[in-house]
């Protein structure tokens, strides 16, 4: 019975060989790496790793971009029994030294000479580590490359060939597998500890809840250091699936018709904007063209609302999605790669007229809810259940219960030992056993958990009415002239947003209306612009109680900074961005 992380190891490698369980970009190209050659990587990659020092419970950081080599390192600490801390490539210096320190790392796996730089910056101020490594190259004197720690650890397992699988069977399910460290969208990261009995249980709730095998092909590219794109790994080896890893996000686009995949775990902006390129393409159609499509819409939305609620679908609808399909939906499908079976999107909302869309076009995407702190999945839609605009049932083992505040509560296997070294903090995220989400909301009549927001978040107005900001910018997003919006207002008379414009899209508005301009920064401050902009986020929310609606908006000429403003995982810190912008939110507020 498979229990721990270093067992689901044992179990891939043996029950699944194959010829890409891992897969790469190498000089143009995907570079399959068979069950065989992944397995002795990672056996030579622990010993040698052990032979360093990494001892049972002892940290190692993994400081990379995804590649095999971030799931190799990843096991073979796990199988010695160490403890892995995974770092996101966005952090600045400062932000490493804190979680290399914080986590009393003894060993720093760096992928590159521009990440080992960031590292280097902080050396000096590293006392608990003993030993750098390095994936791509040689490093400077005194750093060991990946392939010169390998090499001993081949050395040793030649000398006591058992030894790798007698290690890797001493861990427990109960033994410390992971360090995350959130992303702090409120203030300092905390470690969130995690155990293979964690991941595990919940690697086996996403297999019993949805579909993959070992004929399955993902494409990854969330950051590895992400705990969703982390667990979902551990599930889909557990299954035998073969991981191709995309080159950046940047590259997603051209990746996907490369690998062709069957699944892949996303955020809510891919889809966001697939939804809005395609309507936006639609629009600039002709007329025949345009009404074909949204007769294939209006379709397989009949379709797929008879499919979702497992009502039987008549002759004459499935002849006519057939056909839409033909005309319409293929070409649409073949930009995935042709061959999605479903796709996972989690990390923030995912609009449900963006999910239906997808769905009646023959996409599944299977939203889920959950956080760092519970492995991460606590709910999840599925084939059998699904609901556009909730974030689906329990996943087997979990319990949610709605406290008299709001507030969601869970309990079950997944949820986290505790924050490392901060047992105040961990004593104050629980109550009774129940771990304390921070989200806010309900069950519908359904059994369906709809999220409102962030307890944090919630906006007050000066009327006393309570505002969830997370649905209402959720909304904007899928507009195709916003790129991102922040929703204002706490303590006001009304409610306003700093948005970020699509630029490309807006310039091309300005120009086709003649509006001049010189630069973004020009562009934006137009009142011609800004009228249309405020237009655009009314059609986005056509439905929101009077208190809600957006009566100003303040165009922005850059996008939100990756390195102050954004989460790793691309949530707004909205509590930085308030204070950056305090000047002008302030300026919509008088008179």
């Amino acid at each position: 019975m498979v229990e721990t992380l270093s067992q689901v190891f044992l179990n891939t490698v043996k029950a699944y060989p194959k010829d890409d369980i891992l897969a790469a970009k190498r000089e143009g190209r995907y570079a399959p790496i068979p069950t065989e050659e992944f397995a002795r990587k990672v056996r030579h990659l622990s010993l040698g790793l052990a032979d360093l020092g990494l001892a049972p419970g002892e940290k190692l950081v993994i400081f990379s971009e995804n590649r095999p080599e971030w799931t190799m390192t990843d096991f073979a600490v796990l199988c010695a029994g160490g403890v892995t801390v995974p770092i996101y490539t966005s952090l600045m210096p400062e932000q490493v030294k804190y979680i290399i320190n914080d986590s009393d790392a003894r060993i720093v796996v760096c992928s590159n000479r521009e990440l080992w730089l960031k590292v280097e910056a902080v050396r000096a101020e590293l006392p608990s580590v003993h030993h750098f490594v390095l994936i791509d190259e040689e490093g400077p004197r005194g750093i060991a490359s990946l392939s010169e720690v390998m090499s001993r650890g081949k050395t040793i397992e030649a000398k006591d060939p058992g030894l790798f699988e007698k290690r890797a069977l001493a861990v427990k399910p109960g033994d410390l597998a992971s360090i995350i460290y959130t992303s702090g969208t409120t203030g300092v990261p905390k470690g969130v500890m995690l155990t293979h009995g964690n991941f595990v249980s919940n690697a086996k709730a996403l297999d019993a809840v949805t579909d993959f095998s070992v004929k399955d092909t993902i494409l990854s590219f969330l950051p590895l250091s992400h705990v969703l794109e982390r667990m979902t790994t551990f599930s889909f080896l557990y299954k035998g699936a073969s991981i191709y890893y995309a080159e950046s996000i940047e590259t997603v686009a051209e990746n996907l018709l490369e690998v062709r995949p069957t699944i892949m775990i996303s955020v809510p902006r891919l889809f966001d904007k697939i939804y809005a390129k395609v309507m936006d393409n639609i629009l600039t159609q002709s007329s025949l063209k345009r009404k074909i499509f949204f007769w294939a819409l209006a379709v397989g939305k009949k379709y797929g609302a008879r499919k979702i609620r497992h009502q039987p679908i008549p002759w004459w609808l499935r002849t006519r999605r057939g056909l839409a399909a033909k005309l319409v939906y293929g070409k649409i499908i073949e930009k995935t790669g042709g061959r999605v079976h479903f796709f996972v999107s989690g990390g923030a909302p995912l609009s449900s007229d963006v999910a239906e869309f997808f769905y009646a076009i023959g996409i599944t995407i299977l939203e889920g809810y959950g956080l760092t702190e519970t492995s991460p999945v606590l709910t999840c839609n599925t084939f059998d259940k699904m609901k556009f605009g909730t974030v689906g049932p329990p996943v087997p083992g979990v319990e949610i219960k709605i406290a008299p505040d709001g507030e969601i509560l869970a309990k079950g296997p997944n949820v986290m030992k505790g924050y490392y070294k901060k047992p105040q903090e961990t004593a104050e995220a629980f109550e009774d056993g129940w771990f304390k989400t921070g989200d806010i909301g309900h069950f519908d009549e359904e059994g369906f958990l709809v999220i409102t927001d962030r307890k944090k978040d919630i906006l007050i107005t000066a009327g006393g009415k309570n505002v969830a900001p997370q649905p209402i910018e959720n909304l904007l997003r899928a507009n195709p002239y916003i790129q991102s919006a922040v929703v204002v207002g706490g303590g006001r008379k009304f409610i306003s947003a700093l948005v970020v414009p699509e630029f490309e899209k807006l310039e091309a508005y300005a120009r086709s209306q003649g509006i001049p301009f010189g630069d973004r920064k020009e562009l934006v401050e137009r009142e011609e612009i800004v009228s249309f902009m405020l237009a655009e986020v009314n059609r986005a929310t056509p439905n929101l109680a009077s208190y809600e609606r957006i009566k100003k908006v303040v165009l922005l000429d850059r996008e939100f900074d990756a390195d102050t403003e954004l989460t790793p995982s691309l949530k707004v810190k909205r509590h930085i961005v308030e204070k950056a912008f305090k000047a002008i939110i302030d300026g919509l507020y008088k008179g």
